[in-house]
This record gives C-alpha cells, sequence and structure tokens, in this order.
C-alpha cells in the first residue's frame, strides 16, 4: 500500500467515524492505519502536530454532510432553532461516544501522557474525529440557516476548517466573492491553513491526554470533556448563523 493510499484510506475511516461509526472496532482500526501513517510521516511530524493537521485536511472532503430536508426528515421534521439544537445535541452524543470508547481504549495503555511520544494512536484517531464530526456540525448547521458551503469541494472543506476553528458561521457571499475567503485560500495554499490547524489540533490532542492522564481515568472523563467542547462549539456557531439570518432577513 503507498503512503497516499494509506492516508486517503485513514481520511475516509476518519470520516466514517464522524459519521457516527463510534464504535471500538472500528476506532481500532482507524487507529492502525493512523499508527502506519504516523511511522510513515516521521516523528518530528508527529511530534509537531503537522502529521494531525495533514491528516485532518485529508479527512476533511470524506465527511458526510447532510442536507436541510435530510436532517429535518432524521429530527421529526423539526425546522430552525429547533433542528439546530437537536442537531448539537446528537454530535454531542457522538463525540461523547467517542471520547469514551478512546478513553477506555487508552486505559488500558497504563500510560503517564501527556508526551507525543506516549501517546496512543486511538487518542490520535479520537481527537481526528471529534473534530471531524465537529466540523459535520458546523457545515450541518450552515444547511439548516440556508447558508450551505457553496464553491469548489477544496473551498468547501476550508471553509468548513476555518468556521470550526473560529467558531463561527460563514456566508456563501463570503467564500465566493472576488477577494473572498475562496481567493485569499487559493492564494494562502493548504500550507497556511495546515499551520492554524496545527496549532489548534495539537492543544486538543494534549488537553484530551491531561484530562485523561492522572488516574487514566478514561470513558467518562474522555466522554464529558468532548461534550462539553462540542456544545459550545455548536452554540456559538447557532447563535452566530441565528444572528446573519435574522440580519439578512430584517
Amino acid at each position: 500500500m503507498t503512503e497516499t493510499r494509506a492516508d486517503e484510506d485513514l481520511g475516509r475511516a476518519v470520516g466514517a467515524l464522524a459519521g457516527g461509526e463510534a464504535d471500538g472496532g472500528s476506532l481500532a482500526r482507524a487507529a492502525k492505519l493512523a499508527a502506519k501513517s504516523m511511522k510513515a510521516a516521521g516523528a518530528k511530524s508527529v511530534a509537531t502536530g503537522a502529521w494531525l493537521a495533514e491528516t485532518m485536511l485529508d479527512a476533511v472532503p470524506h465527511i458526510p454532510v447532510r442536507d436541510a430536508a435530510t436532517l429535518s426528515a432524521h429530527h421529526r421534521y423539526l425546522t430552525g432553532d429547533r433542528l439546530a439544537a437537536e442537531v448539537v445535541r446528537a454530535a454531542c452524543r457522538t463525540t461523547a461516544g467517542l471520547g469514551a470508547v478512546a478513553g477506555g481504549l487508552a486505559g488500558a495503555h497504563q500510560l503517564a501522557p501527556p508526551t507525543w511520544a506516549a501517546i496512543p494512536a486511538e487518542l490520535l484517531v479520537e481527537t481526528l474525529a471529534v473534530v471531524a464530526v465537529e466540523m459535520k456540525l458546523v457545515a450541518e448547521l450552515q444547511e439548516i440557516y440556508g447558508m450551505p458551503v457553496t464553491g469548489t469541494p477544496s473551498q468547501r472543506s476550508w471553509a468548513i476548517v476555518l468556521a470550526w476553528a473560529e467558531s463561527r458561521g460563514i456566508t456563501p457571499a463570503a467564500v465566493l466573492r472576488p477577494g473572498g475567503l475562496a481567493q485569499v485560500l487559493g492564494r494562502g495554499s493548504r500550507r497556511e491553513l495546515a499551520h492554524m490547524l496545527q496549532r489548534r489540533l495539537a492543544r486538543r490532542a494534549i488537553r484530551n491526554m491531561s484530562a485523561l492522564a492522572p488516574l487514566m481515568a478514561g470513558a467518562v472523563a474522555g466522554a464529558e470533556l468532548n461534550r462539553r467542547a462540542t456544545r459550545a462549539l455548536g452554540e456559538k456557531v447557532t447563535r452566530d448563523l441565528s444572528n446573519m439570518q435574522g440580519t439578512a432577513t430584517g
């Protein structure tokens, strides 16, 4: 298997986890792919968080995003703020489930983190999967409020990454207008986006590991940490998009 094929397989695996496959088996399979990818990337790339950022960017196109009609049908045909609240709650359950599974797996390692060398692949994959769920949440909230992220696949992916990183909504005009996000990202390239993600993902991974460190508290700690972070993100983006929608229709 070539490095490119391995990274593509890992991206698909992270996307599948974001879609709700939060069981121990699927996370363990993704962790095996991650371990191979980490080895190929090298210790420095893993230690600096560069591997985590590049892997996340590779995974974004594989995140399944549902449109407003599909989301409404899945949640008792709710719309607007009520639908958004349900989608946020569902995302919280998914990330909590990932935290519980990864925390339990990591607890079995009996490590003394946080050090990058000690972080098991399961927890790095959990970080990727949780962030993928949150990016999926951001994109679906955009759908709910009638502002789907548009543009080319790369433009959509980059816009979702930025919206997640800044915990805010994005209007289609911000992506497509002359001199807007699409052109800025085109000039700035993937490298700048990766650098931004690198800092945020590294903090997220270390924070998750630090929370588990004292007694490797495992499932309960991992679930609660993820639930809080996802809820905070969802509430911020919902408020932002609701305000944008109100301004546009006011």
